[in-house]
């Protein structure tokens, strides 16, 4: 399961949350089992950046498009920036500055299209710098414990999940640790694709 969080343009939080779980390469099957490209993607291998090879079905491809289009800026915890290995310095969307919420400045940190920020004052100072430096577009929060970070300060406006029809055995669980109250979504999309069902919610306040 992927998860994608928005920050909305307006200053409340909509955040497009990226969760992505590391244990099984099974939950990207649908990034490369199409024949449409992603433009933005495209246009970074044509500047001589490494970026994967993705070709989506049509309607994921339009889900992940619009994605790209609106977002302005990108938050994530230092454990998802080290296992992606600091997207060798272009961040998970080239050109986009990114945010790194972490305890530990790292000592060598890789040259490449995306300017990186390391916050080191908690999750509500990262978001409000990312939300400075994506104007009127929205912030992307990846990985597990941010997003939830976010969901417990009430940061969180919108979730979209990419599901794939996939039980895993292990890996990091998405929605735990956000306390003893329920959090209300409202459904505003649903788009069924050729391997994967994209979600998208509203978080009720």
């Amino acid at each position: 399961m992927a998860v994608t969080v928005k920050l909305d343009r307006a200053g409340a939080t909509t955040m497009t949350l990226h969760v992505w779980a590391a244990c099984s390469m099974r939950l990207f099957d649908w990034y490369f089992d199409g024949d449409t490209p992603i433009r933005h993607y495209q246009e970074a291998a044509s500047r001589g950046v490494s970026v994967p090879p993705f070709k989506l079905s049509g309607s994921s491809a339009e889900v992940f498009e619009e994605l790209i289009e609106g977002g302005g800026a990108v938050v994530t915890g230092r454990r998802t920036y080290d296992i992606a290995g600091a997207w060798g310095g272009n961040g998970p969307l080239p050109g986009l500055p990114l945010f790194v919420l972490t305890h530990n400045i790292p000592e060598h940190v890789p040259h490449g299209e995306s300017r990186y920020t390391f916050v080191t004052d908690g999750v509500e100072s990262a978001i409000e710098h990312a939300k400075a430096a994506a104007g009127d577009k929205y912030v992307s929060v990846m990985g597990a414990s941010v997003p939830q970070q976010c969901l417990r300060a009430g940061l969180l406006d919108e979730i979209q999940i990419h599901l794939v029809p996939v039980l895993l055995g292990a890996g990091v669980r998405l929605f735990e640790h956000l306390g003893s109250e329920s959090i209300e979504l409202e459904t505003i999309r649903v788009v069924d694709s050729p391997g994967v069902t994209h979600l998208r919610f509203r978080v009720v306040k």
